[in-house]
């Protein structure tokens, strides 16, 4: 089953980290959110993978690219120019990198990466969102109501201390993790492909009229999700979960570290080579 990522977004609400980069690509613990991301469906089995690329793709290009050769020991024919790879840790993951254009809504997006996810179940989440959801028990939920859709409902993160009035006494103040009522689209969605009919074009937006129609045809189920869940919207979502990841208590760490041991700071890598080089036109 693929795993569709939308990685193309402008991300201005984190404009201070967005300037040469786009949002997945934005580090915490050193290592860009989208590997985060990916690293957790790897976890449960998940290896294929199909991102939507937009603004300042050309990163995320590079950064894929250059993976095996960062993570491994090479021996280098300079007289042809082969380099073999050997050693390190190998990540077992196919990854289709698919430009779906600067500008492209989210659900044209989506429309975009149909050719390359088939006829069959697949799913889809954002670059810049990491949870502990279990993502078998999820895609259970979904094969058992047999509707063409599943998203993962959350209840949002609190941004403010919570406070207990008895007039205008404090009785009780706590920063609460996440708000007691409500709930919203934490994207992980399970989906059929019969979804694309319900997208347009390139204008759509996958979060209303697709949703809105799917909801009103009896096809979207929530997969309510009570634990752990963190977008990273801004700057202080992004700080959040750096301090998460430095206590060493992260929730969305669902892989073991000695595991993964031969992977590195993917920044410290890049600084080996030449920060000038062009990937489709673009310099990266």
């Amino acid at each position: 089953m693929k795993v569709a990522i939308l990685a193309g977004g402008l991300g201005t609400r984190i404009a201070e980290e967005t300037e040469n980069k786009p949002k997945p690509m934005v580090e915490i613990g050193g290592q860009p959110i989208l590997w985060h991301i990916m690293m957790h469906y790897y976890q449960y089995g998940f290896q294929d993978f199909c991102i939507a690329l937009g603004y300042k793709g050309a990163v995320i290009k590079k950064y894929m690219v250059d993976y095996c050769a960062l993570n491994s020991n090479l021996t280098v024919g300079l007289r042809n120019g082969k380099v073999k790879t050997h050693g390190g840790y190998q990540l077992d993951w196919t990854v289709d990198l698919i430009d779906t254009g600067a500008m492209t809504n989210t659900g044209g997006r989506i429309k975009r990466l149909a050719p390359y996810l088939g006829n069959e179940t697949f799913m889809l989440t954002w670059g810049d969102g990491v949870s502990d959801i279990n993502l078998h028990e999820l895609l259970a939920f979904h094969r058992a109501h047999g509707k063409l859709a599943t998203l993962t409902a959350v209840r949002p993160p609190a941004r403010f201390g919570h406070l207990e009035l008895d007039g205008e006494q404090i009785v009780e103040f706590s920063e609460k993790p996440q708000t007691k009522e409500g709930w919203i689209n934490g994207a992980f969605f399970v989906l059929e492909p019969e979804v694309f009919d319900y997208i347009d074009d390139d204008e759509t937006q996958w979060e209303k009229q697709p949703l809105e129609r799917l909801a009103r045809d009896g096809q979207l189920m929530a997969y309510k999700h009570n634990s752990f869940w963190q977008c990273m919207d801004t700057l202080r979502d992004k700080k959040r979960l750096e301090a998460l990841w430095a206590s060493g208590k992260a929730p969305w760490k669902t892989w073991e570290d000695s595991k993964y041991e031969g992977t590195i700071n993917w920044t410290q890598g890049l600084h080996r080579h030449d920060s000038g080089a062009n990937v489709d036109g673009q310099k990266v």
